[in-house]
């Protein structure tokens, strides 16, 4: 029978609140290192601005590997990386280095397809212009794809905290650590049902303030 009178509603406070951590953190970092990455593959790639074949296939080549690495394996390989970042591989600062690793490249992938999608007039104009590169991409292509980018930006969200739920395996710290702990190996399945309904929660309000954002963007 389920007896909710079990959950320590403070330490599911406290992991969510680690979560929340382990996700905002972890989607600044990826996004920093993500954006660039993307403009770069996008303005490397053929007919593009800065085309280099070699310097695309090299970096197309590295966010494949990244990408193609389950997370899973991912946190055991990088164990000793993270010990080297910050100190320790576990709860909150030793999830972080691997939830970056892992969705940067998936981040940059999105970026490079939304910046596709935008009219290449718009880039031809601007070089007719004689813009510069730079100015190229902040006064152009990064505010023609605004919501595109934040559509993005939402699921790698989203993406983030599943992931930031998966730490819980090695001792990562927050929903997936209380419900690897206590609702798997203590078989306290109140704890278990409570995690994975917060979980549920927060990646619909990440949606649903996602779609928000885009709608308010996109241009009519």
């Amino acid at each position: 029978m389920i007896d909710f009178s079990v959950v320590d509603w403070g330490d599911i406070g406290q992991a969510t609140l680690e979560t929340l951590t382990m996700t905002g953190l972890s989607l600044l970092f990826t996004v920093l290192i993500g954006l660039p990455l993307g403009i770069l593959l996008f303005l490397s790639g053929r007919n593009q601005l800065l085309a280099q074949r070699g310097v695309y296939l090299v970096l197309s080549l590295v966010v494949n590997v990244l990408r193609s690495v389950p997370f899973l394996i991912l946190l055991i390989v990088m164990i000793p990386v993270t010990l080297l970042l910050v100190g320790t591989s576990l709860g909150v600062e030793g999830s972080i280095p691997p939830l970056v690793i892992g969705t940067a490249p998936f981040f940059a992938r999105l970026v490079e397809n939304v910046l596709r999608e935008i009219d290449r007039g718009v880039l031809e104009a601007c070089t007719a212009m004689g813009a510069k590169t730079y100015q190229i991409i902040f006064g152009a292509l990064l505010p023609e794809a605004l919501p595109g980018l934040l559509a993005a930006i939402t699921i790698t969200a989203i993406t983030l905290m599943s992931y930031a739920a998966m730490s819980g395996v090695i001792g990562g710290g927050g929903l997936g650590d209380l419900a690897i702990r206590f609702g798997y190996q203590r078989f306290q399945t109140e704890v278990m049902i409570v995690t994975v309904a917060i979980l549920v929660v927060l990646v619909q309000l990440l949606q649903f303030f996602g779609d928000r954002l885009v709608q308010h963007f996109t241009r009519k």
